[in-house]
C-alpha cells in the first residue's frame, strides 16, 4: 500500500512538471495577449493620416533649424505622414538597477502619433523561468508591469511619478515618429546650433529635455531630469536620463534610423547604462 501511494504521488509529480514545462514552452501568455489586445485597439484609436498625406518641409516651418535639418537628413520629407512607429531589438543587455542582475531580453515598442500613447513588452527569462514587462503609457497614465512564470506578477507602479516618466520617455523618442511633432503639444526652444530644449504637455503633466545633433544633424540623444527612478519598492529618485541613439544607417524604407540605443542613469557617482541594445527593426503604419 505504501508503495502505491509512493507511486502515485511521483506520477501526480511528474504530471506537474510536465505540466509546468509545457506551461512555459507554449507561446501564450497573458501579458503578451493583454499588450497585443491594446495594441490593435490603439491602431483603431490613433488614425490620423492617410496614404496620400506625406511631409512637407512647411510641416515643419514652426520649428527650430536643428529639427528641420534632422527631418531632412534622415529622410522624411516626400514620406507618408504615419500614424505608428514599431520598434524590435533583441538580444538587449537589460540590467534590473545596478545591483541586479543582468538579462538578455527582447523588447518590443509601439509609440503612436496622434496622441502621447506608448506600449513596450519585454520578453526574458530568470532560470529557465520566462519573465515578462509590460511598459505603458495610455491616455495619460503610466505603468510598469512584471510577471513571471507567466501568471505572477512581480511588481506594477503606477502613480504620478510613473506618468511623468512615462511621457519624458515618449519625448525622447517623438523623432523617431515626425508625425508626433505635427499632432502634440511639442515646444522647442533653441539652446545652440546643435541642442535643442523640447517641452511636451499632456493631461496635466508636462515634461522637458534636451535633444542634441552631431554635426549630420543625427540625433545623437535626449537628457531628461523628469523621468524618476521608480524602484521595486516604490521608493522615488530623481536622477537625469539619456537616451543615447548611435550608429544611424540608410534603411530600406529610404530613412536614417540609428542602430544601436542606449539608456543610461546619470548617477552622481557615475552613468549606469541599464538597456544597452541593438534595432533589430523599425516599421511604420
Amino acid at each position: 500500500m505504501r508503495k502505491r501511494k509512493m507511486l502515485i504521488a511521483l506520477c501526480i509529480i511528474i504530471f506537474v512538471v510536465v505540466v509546468i514545462v509545457i506551461w512555459f514552452l507554449i507561446p501564450y501568455s497573458p501579458l503578451r495577449s493583454e499588450f497585443l489586445e491594446t495594441v490593435r485597439e490603439k491602431k483603431r484609436e490613433n488614425v490620423r493620416y492617410e496614404n496620400e498625406d506625406v511631409f512637407t518641409s512647411s510641416d515643419f516651418d514652426r520649428f527650430p533649424t536643428a529639427i528641420r535639418n534632422y527631418i531632412e537628413r534622415c529622410g522624411y520629407l516626400g514620406t507618408k505622414k504615419h500614424n505608428l512607429v514599431k520598434m524590435e531589438y533583441h538580444d538587449v543587455d537589460f540590467m534590473q538597477g545596478k545591483d541586479g542582475p543582468k538579462l538578455t531580453i527582447d523588447y518590443t515598442q509601439y509609440d503612436f502619433a496622434k496622441q502621447p500613447d506608448r506600449l513596450a513588452l519585454i520578453e526574458s527569462s530568470m532560470f529557465g523561468v520566462p519573465f515578462q514587462g509590460y511598459d505603458y503609457y495610455l491616455d495619460g497614465k503610466g505603468g510598469m508591469k512584471g510577471v513571471i512564470a507567466k501568471a505572477f506578477t512581480l511588481f506594477h507602479q503606477t502613480g504620478n511619478e510613473m506618468d511623468q516618466a512615462c511621457l519624458a520617455t515618449y519625448l525622447a523618442e517623438c523623432l523617431f515618429i515626425p508625425s508626433a511633432l505635427l499632432e502634440n503639444d511639442i515646444d522647442m526652444e533653441v539652446i545652440d546650433d546643435f541642442h535643442i530644449k523640447a517641452t511636451i504637455s499632456f493631461q496635466g503633466q508636462t515634461v522637458s529635455g534636451i535633444f542634441a545633433f552631431n554635426e549630420q544633424y543625427e540625433m545623437t540623444s535626449f537628457t531628461t531630469n523628469d523621468r524618476a527612478v521608480v524602484d521595486a519598492d516604490g521608493t522615488v529618485t530623481y536622477v537625469p536620463w539619456t537616451a543615447e541613439c548611435i550608429d544611424y544607417t540608410l534603411g530600406e524604407d529610404g530613412l536614417r534610423h540609428p542602430t544601436k540605443f542606449r539608456a543610461v542613469w546619470n548617477y552622481p557617482d557615475g552613468d549606469f547604462v541599464y538597456f544597452n541594445g541593438l534595432i533589430s527593426q523599425i516599421s511604420y503604419e
